[in-house]
Parts: C-alpha cells; sequence; structure tokens
C-alpha cells in the first residue's frame, strides 16, 4: 500500500470511528468500501479489530448507561442471524441475497420516516438482532436493524448499548478469523498502524455528540441506515456492468 493510499484508509478509518462512537455503528458501512478499494486484505480481519477498539472505548465511557437486557436479548437473536446469513450465502446468490436485504432496511427506514417506530420489546429486539447477524455476515454491515429498533433511546444509552451488542459480536468474528488463519502478522501490523486514527475518531466524536440531541440522532441514525442500504445495492448493481 503506498503512502497515498494509507492516507486515505487512515482518514476513513478516523471518519468512521467518529461514526461508530457517536451513534454505536458506521465502521463498516462507512470505511469498508474504501478500505475494500485500496488494500483489500485488511476487510475484514484489521476493519473488525479497529471496530473492535473503538466499541471498546466507547463501552468504558459510557457503560453506566447500557441497556444489559436489551444487549443480551439483542445476542440471543444475533447467533441464529449469523448462522441464517451463512446459509444463505452458501444458498443463494449472493448479489441477489444483498440487494434483498438492503431493500428490507430501506424498507424500515421508510416506515420510521413516516413516524412509524418499532417498540423496542423483547421480540422486536430479538429480531433485529437476527436481523443484524444475518445482515452483517452476508455483507459485514449489520447496525441499521439494531438502529432503527433502538431509535428512541437516548444518546448515551444508544451508543453503549450498540457498541456493547457489537464488541461481543466483533469478538467472536475475530476468534472465528483467527481459527480460520484469516487473522495473520499482516492483520496485526495495519491495525497497530491504524490505531491513532481510531482514537483520534474516538475524541472527535466527543465533540460531534454535544451537537447530537435525541431527535438529530434519531435522524442521523436513519440517514447513515438508507445510505447504507444504497450504497450496497449501488455496489452490486455496479457488479453486473
Amino acid at each position: 500500500m503506498t503512502i497515498a493510499g494509507f492516507c486515505v484508509v487512515a482518514a476513513a478509518i478516523l471518519f468512521a470511528s467518529a461514526l461508530q462512537a457517536s451513534i454505536g455503528f458506521g465502521m463498516g458501512m462507512f470505511a469498508a468500501p474504501i478500505v475494500a478499494m485500496i488494500e483489500p486484505a485488511m476487510i475484514p480481519g484489521t476493519l473488525i479489530m479497529v471496530a473492535t477498539l473503538v466499541t471498546l472505548m466507547v463501552v468504558v465511557r459510557e457503560r453506566e448507561a447500557i441497556d444489559l437486557s436489551g444487549t443480551g436479548w439483542a445476542l440471543t437473536g444475533r447467533v441464529p442471524g449469523t448462522v441464517a446469513g451463512a446459509l444463505l450465502l452458501a444458498a443463494l446468490p449472493h448479489q441477489a441475497l444483498v440487494i434483498v436485504l438492503a431493500a428490507v432496511v430501506l424498507g424500515g427506514v421508510v416506515l420510521t420516516s413516516s413516524g412509524w417506530v418499532p417498540a423496542a420489546r423483547r421480540r422486536n429486539v430479538v429480531l433485529a438482532g437476527a436481523a443484524s447477524g444475518l445482515l452483517g455476515t452476508a455483507t459485514s454491515i449489520g447496525g441499521p436493524p439494531m438502529a432503527l429498533v433502538w431509535q428512541r433511546n437516548t444518546g448515551a444509552v444508544l451508543r453503549s448499548t450498540m457498541s456493547s451488542f457489537f464488541l461481543v459480536g466483533s469478538v467472536i468474528s475475530l476468534i472465528v478469523l483467527a481459527f480460520t488463519g484469516a487473522v495473520d502478522v499482516h492483520t496485526l501490523r495495519t491495525f497497530a498502524l491504524l490505531i491513532p486514527a481510531a482514537v483520534l475518531g474516538y475524541l472527535l466524536s466527543r465533540v460531534l455528540n454535544r451537537y447530537l440531541n435525541p431527535q438529530r440522532l434519531r435522524w442521523l441514525a436513519i440517514g447513515v441506515s438508507a445510505t447504507g442500504a444504497v450504497v450496497l445495492i449501488g455496489r452490486e448493481l455496479l457488479l453486473t456492468f
């Protein structure tokens, strides 16, 4: 990777880390497409390590605001959702699967933008966790389902609960990747080089959080979810031409 390429990746990690630390997700959604174009070997291992670091810092910072019950039920859904995502990847054409899942996210965005807000009751949280596991396994972008079901939470609760949910999921993913040999010396080296960018992004989020009242936070989460779905659909359509 050239110096210019590294600078672009570091900038993407910085802003993605700020987004992740502000609304609880966004690392894969914002940084993955850019990183994939410049240094594909960094995906998924290095990117998951960076996301794990950022979510860990958020969990430590706002640990008192974590909704442990919500996190637990979301993780209950994530496990079968992850398995389902792996099975669907093996059984269905990847492009069709990605487009269908992204369309589902866009449908949820349209509904919530029109005023519908899913109640964060146990059943809905479990279903969102399953959808997150399925979408994350198929596309590496699992944040939107959780953001939609938890969008009425206050800033600290949203950030900390989302971060605790993804922290556990990221650790599980890294363990699996380590067993499969996908985490190697190059993964660790690039992660170490990107730690300063991730930390700076985390610090930037502390400034952003001062301006994110509940209404702005809700619309930012909805907007990022919609953008991620559109990016997924656009990426898959472009690959066909």
